[in-house]
């Protein structure tokens, strides 16, 4: 069932069994699998079902400090299906060292583990539109015959494999499934601008929605779940500050920290001795079913070199006749004496190419790696004195990356190298000056992935995260968060995939309550 917030009567009570906050991946995920049930699930959108500029406008951010950071009313979406409406599909499942608690790395370390998590990966895989739950080399290769992973020793460096959603835009994929439930209300058109507890301050009573015609609503359910992204659900418990003034979650002053993303840069090539075949790194559809792998370095080579978990995408270069002077930059960045023979004869052969119009070389890739950035209590989220049209306070980002990451970069790099000169591959080469050591500062050319993570980070003691390992807000026992704003550490791999894996998770712990409530009544 759909409504329009903005066509109701102001002032109107909203009452059902459970409220989602958010139609992202999350919520639309979360509600999905309460379809066809007896509970009444409320399912609030602030947007409508298309982009509108006055939406994203309430997502206007600054960054005042730290890290330079792109708008985000540029990355995340304002409409119903959120930001899977331009999420590039891509779903691999964190890996079991994302889940460990690591020495080197502080603030890491789940409550839970993969294994945790295998099941709802599981459940997952329909939602997305994948092929199957496999993401095993092996039977990839099995599956496809023409893939071939490059042979590098995979105690070192190994293949991450990816499948690629269509992508699935969970909009228009289940608007129609949502929509049409008796027992899933939509409601379009309605922010919820503030949480409101209980006298005691136990639970959440109620929740306010506005829109800009100007409409006030009140919602009123037995649980509540956040699932409006990393920087909106730290946003939204921080700007409910009336009962209590830190904001709602928030006693130890952790909610809107460890604010994480994934840190994405080119910062070497790879140029073989001579072509193979590597159409299991690059998505070519016509030679196999959406399926890519990346380079990855092994859980005992991170603990070793004591750096971040990554991932290593190759994409072709592009070659032209300027090839001799890019190639003189590339010695005099420290080539050693003993590699310039191979250096040499790569050069010759790439000279030989006669051709008067730019074509690709099958042997040169640039090499872009993402990884997890480690988890910073100084890195955060903000609420500013400045208002939206709704009158929600504006978010302040407080992007703070650190020497890890510098480090876990070049490591990654140099070790992809050294595989690829043992195997007589080919050779890495490092690009001048981009990543300096003695340097704290970053390059202003630092990205993120758009891939938002932390700020109601996940532990069992509430002095060290805002939600448990079920994902309740630990000082409220009827509010819970969906999505990346829980997790404790970014993994290598894109977020989308666990996040709906984590959110069944959750549906099913609510539905364990419910039972347990109804079973004890």
């Amino acid at each position: 069932m759909h409504i329009d917030a903005r066509k109701i009567e102001n002032n109107s009570i909203i009452e059902g069994d459970i409220c989602i906050i958010g139609a992202g991946a999350a919520g639309i995920s979360i509600a999905l699998d309460w379809l066809h049930t007896s509970k009444k699930v409320i399912l609030l959108e602030g947007g409508g079902f298309e982009y509108e500029e006055q939406m994203q406008d309430l997502y206007k951010t600054k960054t005042s400090n730290g890290q330079e950071y792109f708008p985000i009313e540029h990355s995340r979406l304002h409409y119903f299906g959120g930001t899977t409406g331009h999420w590039g599909g891509y779903c691999s499942p964190y890996d079991d060292i994302d889940f460990e608690k690591r020495e080197w790395v502080d603030h890491s370390g789940w409550p839970i583990t993969k294994k945790d998590l295998d099941p709802y990966y599981e459940r997952s895989v329909d939602l997305f539109e994948l092929k199957c739950s496999e993401f095993d080399l092996e039977y990839w290769k099995e599956e496809k015959p023409n893939l071939k992973n490059l042979p590098l020793d995979e105690k070192v460096v190994w293949s991450k494999i990816w499948q690629l959603s269509p992508p699935t835009r969970f909009g228009t994929k289940y608007k129609d499934d949502i929509v049409n439930a008796k027992n899933i209300h939509l409601y379009t058109y309605a922010n919820v601008v503030n949480l409101e507890m209980d006298n005691e301050h136990s639970q959440i009573r109620q929740v306010t929605i506005k829109n800009h015609i100007g409409k006030t609503h009140q919602v009123k359910a037995k649980y509540f779940i956040l699932a409006c992204g990393a920087i909106q659900n730290s946003r939204l418990l921080l700007a409910s500050n009336t009962q209590s003034k830190n904001g709602i979650g928030n006693d130890n002053d952790l909610v809107g920290r460890f604010f994480m993303e994934h840190i994405e840069m080119k910062i070497s090539e790879l140029w073989l001795e001579k072509p193979l075949n590597m159409n299991l790194y690059l998505f070519r559809e016509s030679v196999h079913s959406r399926i890519k792998a990346e380079l990855a370095i092994s859980s005992e080579i991170q603990r070793k070199n004591e750096i971040l978990n990554g991932t290593t995408y190759l994409i072709p270069l592009i070659y032209n006749r300027r090839i001799e002077d890019k190639y003189e930059r590339w010695r005099n960045f420290g080539v050693q004496k003993k590699e310039r023979s191979t250096w040499d004869k790569i050069k010759n052969r790439l000279l030989k190419i006669k051709e008067s119009q730019e074509t690709n070389i099958d042997k040169a890739y640039g090499l872009f790696t993402r990884i997890e950035q480690a988890p910073n209590p100084n890195s955060r989220i903000f609420i500013d004195s400045e208002k939206d049209a709704l009158g929600m306070p504006k978010v302040d980002v407080d992007w703070k990356v650190s020497q890890i990451e510098k480090k876990s970069l070049i490591k990654i790099h140099q070790i992809i190298g050294q595989q690829m000169g043992v195997s007589n591959l080919g050779r890495i080469k490092l690009m001048e000056n981009l990543l300096d050591l003695n340097d704290e500062s970053w390059l202003k050319s630092t990205n993120g992935g758009w891939h938002q993570m932390g700020t109601t980070r996940m532990n069992n003691n509430p002095k060290e995260g805002v939600v448990d390992s079920d994902c309740k807000v630990h000082s409220l026992n009827n509010l819970y968060i969906a999505g990346s704003s829980c997790f404790p550490t970014g993994g290598a791999a894109n977020p989308t995939f666990t996040i709906v894996a984590l959110s069944l998770r959750l549906s099913d712990h609510i539905k364990d309550v419910l039972d347990k409530t109804n079973h004890n009544s």
